[in-house]
């Protein structure tokens, strides 16, 4: 039975980042609203309560009964969690007068496992408004900030009954890059106070799933949308390696993918040993999306296209029972609401709303990890390194970096330039320390000159972007030299394109794709 850390979320901006540092000490951990009951399962070692942009003492604020939570499991309360176990256990909390945020230098007061090995003065990261001005009767602190008196903290262990766990907390978030030792203090409380073996690996994880996901599907036949993307590939190859061809993949050629991307991607497919049927669906989308320059009218029409040629598809194979999806960790907790009860997965991480029209049980082998560790697993199980280092891409593919109308013209000059742009990223070894990249056609024609020829022809914008989880992002600062190089191999190869501009907007304000 593998281990487990339950995370209860206030809403803080930062908890999916405890979750990602618990994974990375090899303990497996779910994230759950403050308002879901807590199932006590032999399984569970600990609780964590994360941030919240609630003061403990606004009239909604989110409130759990930790006096409860502790008696069965240790507790480790983090900023408002800390904050709202001090306010229930009879200390005072108020906002401070010194509201501490950014970097501080944690003081080590009193010798304690939370806090082994970590350096005297280490810097941690405060984001508080509240602070604790009186420790509860019972606690104790473990360190202080120059402005923070009760940094760390703990219920105090003398006289201890073996009724309660142990309960600690910290003002700071131990979870954010900017605390240097953060890792090494969330990895004491889940070693030396949960227990937690660390044995949530990779292969670990390939086992257990593969022999959960033969035990559910029986003799069950798969369908799945794929897109040559990381998700839904290695979700498909541990479907695949639990049912063998029992899974019936479709990949859909909607015209719009990048230059050989439908050749190439069936080529990987059949190299990784996926029954794969690949569906040429191009001149249906090209004569559906004539016309059409509403970037959501285009979004909309190829989303139900895609449905109606994958229900079509599908209909041929008989004895189909279950639907499979590359659903990860972040699609799930983003649609659930600590301010309310659960809700349902965003439409677009549905493949357009497919569970909705084809009336199947899903298979979701992916729907507790991290995008970092979907690549993880994708090592583990061979998948090839240049499929799992893809950047992400689009859903409506080169229909929302073609601005105005679609057309088969338009799609052939984009997929040459984009083509030109990626190859060079790779080559120039840039690829890797971009998040996303791609070029955009504009609806703009301008004067050039080639020889002794005047030209009119399109523009090109190059985009290229650097983030964590494509939340945030900021453009990436290429060589001028190889933009310039870039820019070159696109004039002088794509004929129909006489001019190329680098995109330098960030995320926010702008977006990362262009429609």
């Amino acid at each position: 039975m593998t281990e487990k850390i339950l995370i209860l979320d206030f809403g803080s901006q930062y908890t999916q980042l405890i979750a990602r540092a618990v994974r990375e000490a090899n303990v497996y951990c779910e994230i759950i609203p403050y308002h879901k009951p807590v199932v006590f399962e032999p399984s569970l070692k600990g609780i964590i309560l994360s941030g919240s942009p609630f003061s403990v003492n606004d009239a909604n604020a989110p409130l759990v009964d930790i006096a409860a939570l502790h008696k069965q499991l240790p507790v480790l309360g983090v900023c408002y969690g800390a904050q709202l176990t001090a306010k229930q256990f009879g200390g005072r909390v108020a906002n401070s007068s010194k509201r501490e945020y950014g970097r501080a230098l944690l003081h080590r007061q009193k010798e304690d496992v939370l806090l082994k090995d970590v350096s005297e003065r280490s810097q941690v990261w405060m984001s508080h408004a509240d602070t604790v001005l009186d420790l509860p009767k019972g606690f104790e602190v473990l360190a202080n900030t120059e402005d923070i008196p009760y940094a760390a903290f703990r219920k105090d262990s003398n006289g201890h009954t073996g009724e309660e766990q142990p309960l600690y907390c910290l003002q700071f978030h131990p979870e954010v890059y900017h605390s240097i030792e953060g890792k090494k203090i969330l990895k004491n409380f889940l070693v030396e106070i949960c227990g937690c073996k660390q044995d949530w690996t990779p292969a670990h994880f390939v086992t257990d799933t593969v022999n959960g996901l033969k035990e559910k599907i029986g003799q069950q036949k798969v369908i799945m949308a794929l897109s040559g993307g990381v998700d839904s590939t290695v979700a498909a190859t541990l479907i695949h390696k639990a049912i063998g061809d029992h899974l019936i993949g479709i990949f859909v050629d909607n015209g719009v993918l990048r230059k050989n991307e439908f050749e190439q991607v069936l080529a990987t497919y059949k190299k990784i040993g996926l029954n794969v049927k690949g569906i040429d669906a191009k001149q249906r989308f090209y004569n559906e999306l004539k016309g059409q320059t509403d970037p959501e009218a285009k979004r909309k029409t190829i989303g139900r296209l895609f449905i109606d040629v994958f229900q079509e598809e599908a209909a041929k194979v008989e004895g189909v029972g279950l639907l499979g999806q590359g659903t990860i960790y972040p699609d799930v907790i983003e649609s659930v609401s600590v301010h309310g009860p659960s809700v349902t997965i965003k439409s677009h991480h549905n493949v357009g709303g497919l569970p909705e029209k084809m009336h199947l049980g899903l298979v979701e082998p992916l729907r507790f990890l991290f995008k970092d560790e979907v690549r993880r697993v994708g090592a583990e199980l061979g998948i090839p390194d240049e499929m799992l280092q893809r950047h992400p891409f689009p859903g409506p593919g080169l229909a929302i970096r073609i601005l105005g109308e679609i057309t088969e013209d338009k799609v052939r000059l984009l997929q040459e330039a984009d083509h030109v742009y990626i190859q060079a990223l790779r080559d120039h070894n840039l690829y890797s320390t971009v998040w996303q990249a791609g070029a955009i056609l504009l609806p703009v024609k301008s004067v050039g000159v080639m020889g002794d020829e005047r030209t009119y022809e399109y523009t090109v914008a190059l985009r290229a972007v650097t983030s964590v989880d494509g939340m945030t992002a900021d453009w990436a600062h290429l060589p001028y030299t190889f933009l310039a190089d870039v820019s070159n191999g696109i004039i002088n190869s794509v004929k129909g394109i006489n001019r190329v501009v680098y995109d330098i907007s960030s995320k926010p304000p702008a977006t990362i794709e262009w429609e």
